[in-house]
C-alpha cells in the first residue's frame, strides 16, 4: 500500500535531485574562463603523437578538441579578434596587427597597434559583456584591447613598473622591477615566462571571471625557422609548460572544478623558400609611388589613390598576373565571399588583395628580382583561410565540458557566443553558434 509518508518521502528525494542538479551550475561570479592563445599553433601539430605536450593531451583527455577554422585575414589580431567578438573582419575592423590608418603621404597608410580599443574594435566583445553583467575580467598580452574599461585587471604587452597590475606584482613579490624595465626590448622566451607569471598571478590573487591570455613565442619561432623543424617543437613544448603554469594555479586556487579552460590559437604556418617582392613588380609597370604593397606573409594588400583606382588598379592588376609565386589577384567582388569589408565600408581595406602559392610569402622590399630565394625556410601565415594549414589549435576542458570528446572541425568565431554562455552572458551581435561542449 501506498502511504501518504512514502509519497511525501518521494517528492522529497525528487527535490532534492533537482536541487542538487541546479547546485552543480556554480553561478558565474564564482567560476572562471580562462582562454589561452598559443600565437602560431597550426591544429595539424597535434597529429604528431610524440608532439612532447603532456598539459595539452592531458586537457584534450579530460575535455574535448577539434581542428579551428580561421578567419581572413588569417593574420594574429584579426583572428584573436574574431575569437571574443564572435564575428569575421568584414564586421569587427581588424585587418592587420592594429588600426590601418591614411598618413597622407607615401606611403599612403601605415598600421598603428595603439589605437584604444574603442576605436579599433567595432563590434562588441565577450569582455565586454562579462564587464556589464558585474562580472570580473583580466587579459594578459591580449591584443587589440589597449585602454578599455572592461577589463578589471590589465597586463598590456607593452607592460612598464608603473602599471598598476605591474607594480602590485612587484609589490608581492611575484616579480622584480627589472623583469619588466625596457620589457619590449626582451626577448620573446622572457615575456612569454613573465606572462605566464602573470597569468597564475591573475588567477591566485583575483580569480577572475574571465581571463585572456597570449603567448607570442612559437609565432616568432615559426617565423624564423618555419613550421615542423626542431626549433619549433621545442617552442612547443616551452609553452606547453607555460600553460601547465596556469593549469597549476587554479588547481593551487582551489578553482579547479569551477574554471573552464579554452587553449586556442589565432592561425596556422606554412614553410616558404621563396619571397614575392610585388613593389619590384609595379615599379617595372611605371606604378612605382602610385601603388603601395602591405605584405602580410601569404597575402598582400595593395592602395591607390582613390581619385585614380579607376585607372591604376587594372594596370596594376596586369603588372601582378602571372608573377611567380602569385596564386590570386583578388578585386573588391572576391572580398565578401573571404568575409572581408569593401573599402567603401571600410577605408582600411585595400583595393586590392594578392595571394601567395604554397612555398612563398609575400615581402614589403622595394629592390632586387621580383621572386626571389630566401636566406633559409622561414614561416609565414596570411595564406586564404580555406587552407587547412591555417586551421588552429583548440581545446576546452573543465567545467562545462563533456569528456574526451572530438568536435571536428570547429569554427573561431563560435568560440565568443561559447564563453559568453559559460558566463551567463548574452552576445547578440555574434554570428557564430555556442559549441557543443556539454
Amino acid at each position: 500500500m501506498v502511504t501518504y509518508a512514502f509519497l511525501t518521502r518521494m517528492k522529497l528525494l525528487s527535490f532534492f535531485a533537482i536541487a542538487c542538479a541546479l547546485g552543480a551550475q556554480t553561478p558565474a561570479q564564482q567560476r572562471m574562463v580562462v582562454m589561452i592563445s598559443l600565437d602560431g599553433f597550426p591544429a595539424y601539430a597535434l597529429d604528431d603523437a610524440k608532439l612532447p605536450v603532456p598539459t595539452l593531451r592531458r586537457l584534450m583527455r579530460e575535455g574535448v578538441s577539434g581542428r579551428m577554422k580561421t578567419i581572413n585575414p588569417t593574420v594574429t589580431w584579426p583572428n584573436h579578434t574574431a575569437l571574443v567578438t564572435g564575428v569575421r573582419a568584414d564586421e569587427h575592423g581588424l585587418l592587420v596587427n592594429g588600426s590601418i590608418v591614411a598618413t597622407g603621404a607615401w606611403p599612403p597608410v601605415k598600421v598603428d597597434p595603439r589605437v584604444d580599443k574603442a576605436k579599433m574594435v567595432h563590434a562588441p566583445t565577450v569582455y565586454d559583456a562579462a564587464h556589464a553583467a558585474g562580472l570580473t575580467t583580466a587579459e594578459v598580452d591580449w591584443v587589440a584591447i589597449n585602454n578599455t574599461p572592461a577589463i578589471t585587471w590589465p597586463f598590456a604587452e607593452w607592460a612598464a613598473p608603473g602599471d598598476p597590475l605591474v607594480r602590485e606584482m612587484i609589490e608581492k613579490g611575484a616579480i622584480a622591477e627589472s623583469d619588466v624595465t625596457d620589457f619590449t626590448k626582451s626577448n620573446i622566451l622572457f615575456r612569454d615566462q613573465i606572462w605566464a607569471k602573470a597569468g597564475a598571478y591573475l588567477v591566485r590573487e583575483h580569480k577572475p571571471n574571465l581571463l585572456l591570455i597570449h603567448f607570442l613565442s612559437l609565432d616568432s619561432t615559426h617565423h624564423t625557422y618555419g613550421p615542423k623543424t626542431p626549433a619549433a617543437t621545442a617552442a612547443i613544448a616551452f609553452l606547453d609548460g607555460c600553460v601547465a603554469q596556469i593549469v597549476n594555479a587554479v588547481r593551487e586556487s582551489g578553482m579547479q572544478d569551477r574554471t573552464t579552460f579554452f587553449i586556442v590559437a589565432d592561425h596556422g604556418f606554412k614553410a616558404y623558400t621563396k619571397e614575392i617582392r610585388a613593389g619590384v613588380a609595379l615599379a617595372e609597370a611605371g606604378l612605382a609611388g602610385k601603388v603601395y604593397v602591405m605584405a602580410e606573409g601569404g597575402s598582400a594588400l595593395l592602395y591607390v589613390e582613390k581619385s585614380q583606382a579607376a585607372e591604376l588598379v587594372p594596370r596594376a592588376v596586369k603588372a601582378l598576373e602571372g608573377v611567380e609565386g602569385i596564386d590570386r589577384v583578388i578585386t573588391q567582388d572576391g572580398y565578401g565571399a573571404m568575409g572581408l569589408p569593401v573599402p567603401a565600408k571600410d577605408a582600411q581595406m585595400g583595393q586590392l588583395l594578392l595571394t601567395a602559392k604554397t612555398g612563398y610569402s609575400f615581402s614589403g622590399a622595394t629592390g632586387g628580382p621580383v621572386t626571389a630565394a630566401a636566406p633559409q625556410q622561414r614561416g609565414s601565415h596570411g595564406y586564404p583561410a580555406s587552407d587547412p594549414d591555417m586551421d588552429a589549435l583548440f581545446i576546452a576542458s573543465g567545467y562545462g565540458v563533456k569528456k574526451g570528446g572530438n568536435l571536428g572541425t570547429i569554427v573561431n568565431i563560435d568560440v565568443a557566443p561559447s564563453i559568453a554562455r559559460l558566463l551567463g552572458v548574452g552576445l547578440p551581435t555574434a554570428k557564430g553558434k555556442p559549441l557543443p561542449l556539454e
